[in-house]
């Protein structure tokens, strides 16, 4: 079902950008714009692990309780062991980047270390391994590709706009560039819910065990709304839960699902395992 629902918003998605692109710019402008932000994003996405290590400074770890999970969890999923990195910071937390399966990394906190059992720990790690399994990282970067074209179109619109001539016609294309990327946003942002939702039921398929993920996640908020991060949020999406400072325009445009709302599905697909 969430596989459904991801194809079906990548395909709104895309008839955003080829709508917007063909009014703004015709079918030649709209092809440059789509390979213009492919190849943006494909850089970040072949070069996302190194890159989200070196911004963390991310280490190995080399923890042998830590290590006997993700061997444990690596074969449940039937996934090549990803390699396993920790960073300094006492709020729990963890993410997984990596363009594939052979090429993934698992990073988790020394707070998540400190503060979780070995059971909410497995529930995270699971997570994680479903990002890596059901290819979410190649999925944000197809959104964000789709999501960046139709930006830079808009930007191509309003610089003509105002450098060139604006006659009537073409100012009846503001609520257009106003509109669709916006609605491109609000669609990415979806995705990127749904496919923490999947992550979610993934993991507790694979643990037989929601009920310590939904544990983890609870855990992990009260930590979070206690002592949230400040700094940017480009990379909030990654983590397991947004660990920054979020105001209500951020709820509101957050890359997250309520971390109840999963909770709640955790406990129900637990009475149903």
């Amino acid at each position: 079902m969430a596989l459904i629902k991801t194809t079906l918003l990548l395909g709104l998605l895309t008839g955003i950008f080829l709508g917007a692109g063909f009014l703004v710019a015709g079918f030649f402008g709209a092809v440059i714009a789509l390979f213009f932000a492919f190849f943006l994003n494909f850089f970040s996405y072949w070069y996302s692990d190194k890159i989200v290590l070196k911004i963390y400074r991310a280490k190995q770890l080399k923890s042998k309780e830590i290590k006997e999970i993700v061997s444990k969890l690596a074969k449940k999923a039937k996934i090549p062991k990803p390699k396993l990195y920790s960073i300094e910071t006492s709020i729990p937390n963890a993410f997984a980047t990596g363009r594939n399966e052979k090429n993934s990394a698992v990073v988790v906190t020394k707070g998540l270390i400190n503060n979780l059992d070995k059971e909410e720990i497995e529930g995270v790690l699971a997570h994680e391994f479903s990002h890596i399994k059901n290819h979410d990282i190649l999925i944000s970067t197809m959104a964000a590709t789709i999501g960046g074209a139709i930006s830079f179109l808009a930007n191509i619109a309003w610089w003509s706009l105002f450098m060139g001539d604006s006659d009537r016609n073409s100012l009846m294309f503001i609520p257009l560039l106003i509109l669709a990327p916006v609605g491109a946003m609000i669609v990415q942002l979806a995705i990127s819910r749904t496919r923490e939702y999947g992550a979610d039921y993934s993991a507790g398929i694979i643990t037989k065990n929601p009920t310590g993920l939904a544990k983890a996640l609870k855990k992990i908020e009260s930590f979070v709304k206690s002592n949230p991060v400040k700094g940017n949020a480009a990379t909030s999406h990654l983590f397991i839960v947004n660990p920054f400072k979020a105001d209500a325009i951020s709820k509101l445009f957050s890359t997250h699902p309520s971390t109840e709302e999963r909770i709640k599905r955790l406990e129900e697909l637990s009475k149903n395992l």
